[in-house]
Formats: structure tokens, C-alpha cells, sequence
């Protein structure tokens, strides 16, 4: 992991116990209705494997686990690895797998048939985000589902939504990078000026 990587996952490791309580507030709506509106539009099958990549604590994958056949979920942090694994553990779901992996390399190399995210993807500059994309593309999913800061038109830098950490992009560039890994876009969800949720698939 490189150093900047460390410090973010360092970060999030240290706000693991608070995360759930702070995000279940009324200040962080749009973060819970881009939750809910990418929990919608992944729409797992009873026997689809969904990756859920930034899964922090869980709540996108253990959501999803009700549906799926099997969810596996993906952070950086420690932290946020222990408190998803916890919870999991607690509501005794055994189809959940909570472990180490980044946008850029998952470290799952097996069948996946739906990649999901939310509110992750931003900490990775465009260049990144690129590579983050067709990493996705190459696990052959049928649809991915992305939740995340995103500029709906021209960003104003006196009126920044969000702080350190964040390098939203513009819808634009999201989509054309989705439709050149061979995605197929079937919805763009306008949460904030600042805040989306697209969903993509492929032909099966």
C-alpha cells in the first residue's frame, strides 16, 4: 500500500467505532440515499456473487446479503475490515466476506456478477479512477453500481461539498470512462449537484 493509501486507510480506521452512528444522522443524508439508491439498483439475484468495493462497515453488503447468494466486501482499513466483519458476524450471515482489497486490485479473482460501491471511488484522482474502472471491467460483472461525490455540471471551488480527500469528477467523464470499459449506462440518479449514483451493465 502506497503512503497516501496508509494515511486514508489510517484515517478511517480511527473514526471505525464512530462511522455508523455519524452516518445514520440527518446531516449525511445524501450519503444514506445514495446507499439506499445503490442497495435499489444492484438488485442482486439468489444466486449472484456481488463485490461490494469501500465497503467500510458493511452496510451496502450486508444489505445485499439478504438477496445475494454471496457478498464479498473490500476496504483498505482495518478498522472498518473489523467493525464489517463484526456486524456480519453478529447477524450471523455466513454468505458475507469481509477482507483487505483496493479499487486496483481487489484481491478476488473469482466469479462476480454485480460490483457495487459508495462514496469511495472519490479518493482516487481521475487517472485512478480510470484504472479503477477497467479493473472492474476485466472482473466481467454484469452490472456495476456507483454511488459517490460527482459533479453534475461545472464544480465551484468557493463552495467545496465536501473536504480533505475528495476529488470528485464530473458525471461526464464517470460515464465516458463506464462506456468504454463496455458498459451500457440504464440509470443516472441526481442525489445533489455534487452527489450521484450511476448504474451500468453489460450483455450477459
Amino acid at each position: 500500500m502506497d503512503e497516501e493509501l496508509k494515511e486514508l486507510a489510517d484515517r478511517f480506521s480511527q473514526m471505525a467505532d464512530h462511522y455508523d452512528e455519524k452516518h445514520d444522522s440527518e446531516e449525511k443524508w445524501m450519503y444514506n440515499a445514495c446507499a439506499s439508491l445503490v442497495i435499489e439498483h444492484a438488485d442482486p439475484r439468489p444466486n449472484d456473487v456481488v463485490l461490494d468495493l469501500g465497503t467500510g462497515t458493511g452496510l451496502i453488503a450486508l444489505a445485499l446479503a439478504e438477496d445475494a447468494s454471496h457478498v464479498v466486501g473490500r476496504d483498505i482499513s482495518e478498522g472498518m475490515i473489523e467493525k464489517a466483519q463484526a456486524k456480519a458476524a453478529d447477524r450471523g450471515m455466513k454468505n458475507v466476506e469481509i477482507g483487505y482489497g483496493e479499487f486496483r486490485d481487489p484481491q478476488y479473482d473469482s466469479k462476480v456478477d454485480i460490483v457495487v460501491s459508495n462514496f469511495a471511488l472519490h479518493h482516487l484522482p481521475d487517472e485512478e479512477k480510470r484504472e479503477a474502472i477497467e479493473t472492474i471491467a476485466d472482473l466481467d460483472p454484469r452490472r456495476f453500481v456507483l454511488g459517490d461525490a460527482m459533479f453534475f455540471g461545472a464544480p465551484n471551488p468557493e463552495e467545496p461539498l465536501f473536504g480533505h480527500g475528495v476529488d470528485g469528477a464530473t458525471v461526464g467523464m464517470l460515464v465516458d470512462e463506464l462506456t468504454d470499459a463496455g458498459f451500457v449506462m440504464t440509470a443516472v440518479e441526481r442525489v445533489h449537484d455534487q452527489v450521484g449514483v450511476l448504474a451500468a451493465e453489460r450483455d450477459e
